[in-house]
């Protein structure tokens, strides 16, 4: 095997680790409202998330050309510098083991930020010039911008669907919780056994794990429960699909140094590994977005999803590189603020992972660079 056989195989090894990461760590991001809404259980969100993800991913080729070139490094760093193996790799390696990093800590952050910091990184231990402007304006600001916005329009948003709901006639139903509890009167001796069984009526509000906030009315003479699963399942869906839409390129812009994949067998390839990934390892991180960032109940993870869908969405066909991370957390601390319910210390963690991904990426991408040279 050729020594250029041998760095393409290598490029094309780290890509798929990190096209893995990046499921492992974003697949369940758009369904997670959808698992921690009580609306469906970990496996039927996860699956409906691999299949509209993978979608996403195949259609990438035709829609988000913008996005293939602005993660390929040029404009970035030096041409020379982003048309080399060796630099395509160091990059892939960086970034994915940035992510890989925090899924394993069941945080999630951002690719995007992780292939940035990791573009940067190895651009610089190379000796190339890093052109800020484009590092300002195509990267910075519309990452920087994304969490803001999604709040922002959350928190605008949020009040109207609540009052269109309640001018339509559909009331949120509470659980209440009735029937006998068992007490066993047991002696003081340490071998005592129970001498006396009692009941008596119990009656308390349900909680999460008993029993689900639902809607009660009807919308065009269908259940209004039954239409917002089916809104929230759909939203959910768009979520995914636009993170397969958004993603799979920035990450396949790596393998252009791979020309015989061509566009639609390289994204094909990092869709898969997406795919895998998520299956495989979204555990962690999947509990992390669904319970510890904000209780919510059906109609608030519908919210967050459809607006994290339409800003995702639009900025592929723009060609502005945002998180989706970013947008889904965001939509996520926007319906915890607005009803009190958010969980402030795991936002603060995951606000605290976002600030070191750029820089860890860049250290382990100058570091990965460092060893395929010497090596």
């Amino acid at each position: 095997m050729t020594q250029s056989v041998m760095v393409i195989a290598i490029i094309i090894l780290a890509v798929v680790c990190l096209a893995y990461a990046n499921g492992a760590n974003d697949n369940f991001k758009g369904v997670a409202t959808l698992f921690g809404s009580g609306t469906t259980d970990y496996r039927r969100a996860l699956a409906w998330a691999t299949v509209t993800t993978l979608l996403g991913s195949l259609t990438a080729v035709f829609l988000a050309g913008t996005l293939l070139k602005s993660f390929s490094g040029k404009g970035l760093v030096d041409a020379d510098l982003a048309a080399t193996a060796d630099y395509g790799a160091a990059v892939a390696l960086g970034a994915g083991l940035t992510v890989l990093i925090a899924t394993r800590l069941g945080m999630p952050i951002s690719t995007t930020h992780s292939l940035v910091g990791s573009l940067v990184g190895a651009g610089w231990i190379a000796g190339s010039a890093i052109h800020l402007g484009k590092l300002g304006s195509g990267f910075f600001v519309p990452l920087l911008v994304s969490p803001f916005l999604a709040v922002l329009v959350t928190v605008l948003i949020y009040p109207i669907l609540t009052y269109a709901r309640r001018r339509l006639g559909l009331t949120s139903e509470t659980c209440l919780c009735v029937g006998n509890e068992t007490i066993e009167v047991v002696g003081t001796s340490c071998n005592a056994v129970a001498l006396e069984r009692a009941e008596e009526l119990s009656i308390r509000l349900g909680d999460v794990v008993t029993c689900q906030s639902r809607y009660q009315g009807k919308m065009l003479g269908v259940d209004a429960g039954t239409v917002l699963d089916r809104l929230h399942f759909l939203s959910a869906g768009m979520v995914s699909f636009a993170r397969g839409l958004n993603d799979t390129p920035k990450i396949a812009a790596l393998l252009l140094l791979a020309p015989a994949l061509g566009g639609f067998g390289s994204t094909s390839l990092v869709g898969i590994a997406i795919a895998i990934g998520g299956i495989m390892s979204a555990r962690r991180v999947a509990e992390t977005m669904s319970q510890k960032i904000t209780s919510m109940n059906h109609g608030q993870g519908f919210t967050a999803n459809f607006i994290t869908s339409l800003i995702v969405i639009g900025a592929s066909r723009l060609g502005l590189p945002v998180s989706t991370t970013h947008v889904s957390c965001g939509s996520l601390f926007g319906i915890g603020t607005i009803t009190r319910q958010a969980h402030w210390s795991m936002i603060g963690k995951i606000l605290g992972a976002w600030l070191i991904t750029l820089p860890m990426g860049a250290t382990l991408g100058a570091a990965c660079y460092w060893c395929i040279r010497a090596f």
